[in-house]
């Protein structure tokens, strides 16, 4: 029968949760429990980089163009103004929907930062890893593109960078020159890439009138999608109370088709007339937001016609994000 190990009492040293670094997933974890590090302290860690933020631009000014520009918008860009304002030798910081070869980043050779926001991220927090992202872009060399990663589950965020009191003022493009400064000059491969990114991009155009609305047009038929802010049962009790009325169009041959639901806020969504302009739906569009206004405040429970029709639009919702 064999001898049985003594068993040392000595406590190995602990450290504190804030101590803790990382280390191989299959290592011994350094707080001295004994275990692998993926199944003690980073267990931890990996939960903290993939938690699903809901809201992740919620605070930010223009949260619900952020959503638009996310997920809708092919070609826009925003300059963005920093806390405490630019660092030296970076003339400009600007959110840009997509960069060439979809980099997270670039720090372009006058030392100006383009920051990309469709881009799949390491965490559930899109706003941190764009918060990682943007400061190793301003501390880049000139002529840099920035690699993704995982941000540090205690990095800053978004929020945490951007100034709370700046505009945020989308400018929708209808292709991607804004991606050199010399378009007309580029290099052959470089307006090669361009002609096949404008060919894929869908005309868009940001109406003026109200918040977070953007015409597109397609080959079948054009389309507005408007980013709303309101919680999302109470803007649906709304929109089928409008619906049910018969007061949920913009006019003449367009209809309220459904929604998309898109990191933590409701994006109602029209069909239009393929004739139909932006310019046509701006005054239409002005007026739906003083019905649904009204219609937000009302308090009544839903009739059963407004019940039916907020069925219909619950049922043709398609989540995004």
């Amino acid at each position: 029968m064999a001898k049985k190990r003594h068993q040392t009492t000595a406590r190995r040293p602990q450290l504190t949760d804030g101590e803790i670094p990382v280390v191989g997933a299959r290592e011994p974890c350094p707080c001295g429990s004994g275990r692998r590090y993926k199944a003690c302290h980073g267990r931890a860690a990996a939960h903290a980089a993939t938690e699903l933020v809901q809201r992740p631009f919620e605070g930010l000014p223009g949260e619900c163009d952020w959503v638009a520009l996310r997920e809708l918008v092919p070609a826009a860009t925003v300059e963005l103004p920093l806390k405490g304002g630019l660092p030296e030798g970076v003339p400009s910081v600007t959110l840009a929907t997509v960069l060439p070869m979809a980099w997270p980043a670039l720090r372009r050779d006058d030392g100006s930062v383009m920051l990309g926001l469709q881009n799949d991220t390491a965490s559930g927090d899109i706003s941190r890893d764009m918060a990682d992202t943007l400061q190793r872009a301003l501390e880049a060399e000139p002529g840099t593109p920035i690699q993704a990663r995982r941000a540090p589950a205690d990095g800053p965020r978004m929020q945490d960078l951007l100034d709370a009191e700046g505009a945020f003022e989308p400018v929708v493009h209808s292709g991607f020159e804004f991606w050199v400064p010399d378009s007309e000059n580029a290099a052959p491969e470089v307006a090669a890439s361009l002609e096949r990114a404008n060919a894929a991009a869908i005309p868009t155009v940001k109406l003026t009138g109200v918040d977070a609305a953007y015409w597109c047009e397609t080959p079948e038929k054009n389309h507005l999608r408007w980013v709303m802010p309101h919680p999302e049962e109470r803007l649906l009790d709304a929109l089928a109370r409008l619906h049910a009325a018969g007061r949920s169009s913009l006019g003449e041959g367009t209809r309220l088709v459904g929604s998309f639901r898109a990191h933590g806020l409701t994006v109602p969504v029209w069909d239009l007339p393929s004739g139909v302009s932006a310019d046509d739906v701006e005054k239409p569009a002005a007026e739906f937001a003083e019905r649904l206004a009204a219609a937000l405040a009302t308090d009544a429970p839903l009739t059963p016609e407004e019940r039916r029709a907020r069925g219909g639009l619950t049922n043709r919702q398609v989540t995004l994000s």
